[in-house]
């Protein structure tokens, strides 16, 4: 018998309606899971005590015969940066132990009110301040395809817990690639969506949202199959009292003609590893099988909105930095300061026009998805580096910041992401982004869905083993 901690969160959702199996066993199936391998791996830094009473109660429901919701009895995970109800959101440092949440984040209170069940928090590193997920109050989160790997950051918790089998759903965010560097380097698959699709709150958090977070950061699902990102996004999409920037449910499209693919194998402003490009273009010619037009063409913008990105993320954070010393780790400042030595903070004058430039760039990318409704490109133009390489020197910094590239761009345009594997190489995972004009998340859902129909999954995995039942 299949193992169900090995099954997808929809499928664990069809089994509990169908009364193959009790809510309770599958959480207990997940702890089990816990158990084995994140000894292995530190991607779970967390239990919610309340998860076993939960899940009894969604075994009487289904006893009574309740209506359910469509992740009743689901167990699922969080990043520890997003607020659940009596629990810290630590940021993954020391000094917030005690920021005990007093309400859950709308999207965790969403996906509970479908009848998921919370059950664990998992790592990030300091703040998210890196991409790579270390954090100093947890430790290091490891790859479970190679211990000396990365799962990337800031959502590698999630990404580790979710590739090994110890949670079939879970929620990251993502202001420069924290749901999609994490997904590319596990092997799954995640949704950065619009912004503003998914509402978020905090009751941990002193101060309001800085600028750039309110333009760029999102909450996004993560999971091993695409179509149970898209059930995750459809269940937390929409507006909430507490986030007053969201926008209303809007139509999500389940399919779409497949037309007009724009492929970008070798992203402009740096090298492309020949077998990353591969990978993007074996990606092109399953679509192209599929029926949709695909042609290797990109934007002229690409380098000029990532160095947007980075300077208006820089100009918050600069603000924030002398706060941030003493209670993030030394390597995470040292990442700031050597970004601010590379792209330098601008002045007030300068984001005053920073913000006009990314108007533009936005104007020209949106020309040019009514000519390519669709880009897929790479995720990083490299394979997971080896530990703790982002922090070993300086040029060590700049190669990992130019080999992810072509993820930040997104976030600064405002655009949706589905990331999603295309197999493996050298005992790594590949993997590629789709991205559509804003407010097509559906579209980015669909294309990736297509691709994982070619490609199949490559999780879940045991710790430096090979990947276990997977089903196409």
């Amino acid at each position: 018998m299949e193992e169900l901690w090995n099954k997808s969160a929809s499928e664990l959702a069809q089994g509990i309606r169908e009364k193959l199996f009790s809510p309770s066993e599958v959480l207990q199936a997940h702890l089990d899971r816990v158990a084995t391998v994140n000894g292995e791996l530190n991607a779970i830094v967390r239990m919610i005590d309340e998860a076993t009473d939960q899940a009894r109660d969604a075994d009487a429901a289904v006893i009574r015969g309740d209506t359910l919701g469509a992740l009743h009895g689901v167990p699922f995970t969080v990043k520890e940066n997003i607020d659940v109800t009596g629990y810290p959101t630590t940021d993954g440092v020391p000094a917030y132990l005690d920021a005990i949440a007093t309400q859950d984040d709308p999207a965790v209170e969403r996906l509970r009110n479908a009848g998921g069940i919370a059950f664990a928090r998992t790592n990030l590193p300091d703040f998210g301040l890196r991409v790579h997920t270390r954090s100093s109050l947890y430790g290091l989160t490891r790859n479970p395809f190679d211990k000396d790997r990365t799962t990337a950051g800031s959502s590698g918790g999630e990404a580790s817990a979710i590739a090994s089998g110890m949670s079939p759903l879970g929620l990251g965010n993502d202001i420069g690639g924290s749901v999609r560097n994490p997904a590319y380097c596990c092997g799954i698959a995640s949704l950065k969506p619009t912004p503003h699709r998914i509402p978020t709150a905090s009751t941990t958090s002193v101060d309001p949202p800085s600028l750039a977070s309110q333009l760029m950061a999102v909450t996004g699902p993560m999971a091993r199959r695409v179509e149970d990102v898209r059930l995750a996004f459809d269940l937390l999409a929409g507006a909430h009292p507490r986030d007053p920037l969201c926008a209303p449910t809007l139509p999500v499209e389940r399919s779409f003609p497949r037309g007009a693919v724009a492929l970008i194998p070798e992203p402009p402003g740096g090298t492309t590893n020949p077998v990353i490009a591969e990978s993007v273009r074996l990606a092109g010619r399953a679509l192209t099988e599929l029926g949709y037009t695909v042609t290797e063409i990109a934007p002229d913008s690409i380098v000029e909105a990532r160095t947007i990105w980075s300077k208006l993320l820089l100009g918050d954070i600069a603000q924030e930095l002398p706060s941030l010393r003493g209670v993030a780790s030394e390597e995470a400042i040292w990442v700031l300061e050597i970004a601010a030595e590379q792209y330098e903070v601008p002045d007030l004058a300068e984001t005053f026009k920073l913000h006009g430039e990314r108007y533009r760039l936005q104007m020209e990318w949106s020309q040019f998805f009514q000519r390519y409704p669709v880009i897929v490109g790479p995720t990083w133009t490299e394979p997971p580096f080896l530990n703790d390489v982002d922090v070993l020197d300086q040029a060590s910094q700049e190669w990992v910041n130019e080999q992810s590239r072509f993820v930040a761009p997104m976030n600064v345009l405002g655009l949706p992401v589905a990331c999603v594997p295309v197999g493996m190489a050298n005992g790594l995972p590949l993997g590629v982004q789709v991205v559509a004009n804003r407010f097509n998340d559906g579209r980015t859902l669909a294309v990736a869905a297509d691709l994982q129909e070619v490609f199949g999954s490559i999780t879940p995995v045991s710790p430096w083993g090979q990947a276990v039942n997977n089903k196409n």
